[in-house]
């Protein structure tokens, strides 16, 4: 049963999920902001489990296709040309894709779909069948693949479009909730054990300050604060700088690692000069 690991503090609800999934042998999707630890989650659950992670990284051109194998006709073609023999075999030609390599693992492998919504809508449906069924067919050369073990799959989504219902009946659902501020100590302590206990006192005030901004565009994410805090410590910033009202603009020091953005930058310039008056 998967309960976290030293690297990732996982909440009980998270831990549900997983081995809820698993039990089922459904797609786990996970959602939450961008920085919450969705594919850090897959990497850790195989390490948990001493299994191999094997990534498939979805952009707006993946096709549903590319996961299962794409047929190089133009370097058939190509060899075809220069009097290659081995064009006689359609099979070199064949690149398999990231379901085919889980697909054939002998451990049960774990499988990470990432970022699912960045791809076309359509894209979700057409692996139904082949998620519902561990297995697909190879037009080229006939062959009937199919799953040696069923791959523990996760999924996520940061939550850019829709995704059909007839994906989301088939998956296990969980949302994962932006950790609370004894969470994030937990998290912190786990990236960073030696920190000091007021700069982490100070900083998370600053941050979840920060992110109770009304209309800021861009809230700070897990992953910001833990690269900001790396950043405080390596300038050894002192504590008390974080709350220090005379900071330029009225920002925390080495701000650009928690804003990303020029708006949000100056609206919060703005409510610090409007406290100060």
């Amino acid at each position: 049963m998967f309960k976290g690991t030293d690297q990732y503090i996982a909440s009980a609800a998270l831990q549900q999920a997983v081995n809820a999934a698993i039990i089922l042998e459904k797609p786990l999707l996970i959602k939450g902001e961008p920085g919450t630890g969705k594919t850090m989650l897959a990497e850790e659950l195989a390490r948990s489990l001493d299994t191999r992670l094997i990534q498939w990284h979805i952009k707006s051109t993946t096709k549903a296709q590319q996961g299962l194998y794409e047929y190089d006709a133009v370097s058939r073609l190509r060899d075809s040309q220069l009097g290659d023999p081995k064009v006689h075999d359609v099979s070199n030609y064949i690149v398999k894709g990231k379901l085919w390599e889980a697909f054939i693992d002998e451990k049960r492998p774990v499988l990470l779909i990432d970022e699912i919504d960045k791809a076309d809508i359509e894209f979700p449906n057409d692996l139904l069948l082949e998620l519902d069924k561990m297995e697909f067919h190879v037009y080229e050369t006939g062959e009937q693949v199919k799953a040696k073990v069923r791959p523990i799959v996760i999924i996520t989504s940061n939550n850019e479009k829709e995704l059909p219902d007839a994906f989301l009946r088939r998956c296990f659902f969980h949302y994962i909730d932006f950790p609370s501020k004894e969470e994030m100590s937990q998290i912190i302590d786990v990236h960073y054990p030696n920190i000091k206990a007021n700069l982490v006192k100070n900083a998370l005030e600053s941050f979840f300050d920060l992110r109770e901004t009304p209309n800021l565009k861009k809230k700070p994410s897990t992953s910001e604060l833990l690269d900001w805090l790396k950043l405080l410590m390596a300038e050894d910033i002192s504590p008390d700088a974080l709350h220090d009202k005379s900071n330029t603009g009225g920002l925390m020091p080495l701000f650009g690692a928690l804003l990303k953005n020029e708006q949000d930058v100056t609206l919060v310039e703005k409510l610090a000069f409007l406290s100060r008056r």
